[in-house]
């Protein structure tokens, strides 16, 4: 019996053996779909049809907008393209313009040049000293273009208005023939007034030029708007209130505005002139307007020249740099008017 049990146990033991030598090792292997992935082809971007650029003898122009004016984002070009010519390449505009860009003219500053004519000419295209255009006083109908508004012309100097400075960088320049001030000898200044014929033709050449650049109204100025410590130009009697109502160019207050503020401007003007905290917000006022001033609570000889600036432009019957319940009322009517965004 035991011999016979042995046997069995051998023989299911070489059976096992044998099994396991021709049995094939098998590995997994992860199942995969039998159909791909499909790949998802995005499409060229198509540029919308622009208007081509313009050749005129040899030269490039581009003058069509194809951006929003609203936001003075513009692709107009009102001069000839300047474009590189790098040696052995070739650079073509099959996608220009693009709609990324604006106008570097964001001011129109006017002036008077204290000079004749003929020595108005002399200076300005002679010396360091220039404007884009020469408004004479010789009752014709020409303007004289002296820089490509396209390029800097050096009419403004140290120069700032609420957030920008530098305004040579960013504006273009009217220089009017006007033999400017005489001072007596308390230091009273006496203003030479412009004809009829230079304000019609100034009046013209603003108004092409501030539709074109969309230029807001805060941003037409006098030189002493923009530079008050040490210009007068083009002083209480260039007529901006007649720019504003008959041309719609520039700023004005609205009078009803600023009668609703007179009677507590008289106040303030009566109670608390000396009071450095009152001083303090008129300065603060004037510079939320847009003038370049350091708010310090005393009337110092800047803020005199300041407020004077402001009425050379709004309050042209007293220019004498004080500040009285007029052109306090004036002020703030302004600032309500032309909020600074």
């Amino acid at each position: 019996m035991r011999k016979t049990l042995y046997i069995i146990g051998l023989s299911s033991l070489v059976f096992s053996c044998t099994s396991q030598k021709n049995v094939k090792k098998s590995t997994y292997k992860p199942r995969t779909s039998t159909s791909q992935a499909k790949t998802t082809v995005k499409p060229a971007p198509t540029e919308k049809n622009k208007p081509e650029v313009a050749t005129e003898h040899g030269v490039e122009f581009f003058r069509t907008n194809i951006a929003d004016i609203t936001k003075n984002d513009n692709t107009i070009s009102y001069g000839s393209i300047v474009s590189a010519k790098p040696a052995g390449y070739k650079v073509v505009k099959t996608h220009f313009p693009a709609i990324g860009q604006n106008f570097r003219q964001k001011y129109l500053i006017l002036h008077y040049t204290v000079l004749p004519d003929d020595k108005s000419i002399e200076v300005l295209t002679q010396q360091s000293v220039s404007a884009h255009y020469l408004v004479n006083n010789l009752g014709d109908n020409e303007i004289y273009q002296l820089v490509d508004e396209n390029k800097r012309s050096y009419h403004a100097g140290v120069s700032a208005w609420r957030s920008d400075k530098n305004l040579n960088d960013t504006s273009i320049g009217i220089e009017i023939v006007n033999m400017g001030y005489r001072a007596d000898a308390t230091g009273v200044k006496t203003f030479e007034s412009f004809s009829d014929d230079q304000i019609k033709k100034v009046a013209a050449l603003a108004k092409d030029i501030v539709v074109r650049y969309n230029i807001p109204a805060t941003n037409v100025l006098a030189h002493a708007d923009i530079a008050p410590t040490r210009k007068q130009d083009p002083g209480p009697l260039f007529p901006w209130k007649k720019l504003y109502d008959e041309y719609q160019i520039g700023m004005w207050y609205d009078e009803m505005t600023k009668q609703n503020f007179i009677t507590l401007a008289q106040s303030d003007i009566d109670t608390k002139y000396n009071e450095p905290s009152f001083i303090f917000i008129v300065q603060t006022a004037l510079q939320k307007f847009g003038y370049d001033i350091l708010p310090n609570g005393t009337w110092d000889d800047a803020t005199k020249k300041t407020i004077e600036a402001l009425q050379y432009h709004f309050r042209p019957q007293n220019y004498s740099g004080v500040l009285d319940a007029e052109t306090w009322a004036i002020l703030q009517s302004l600032n309500q008017k032309y909020p600074t965004k």
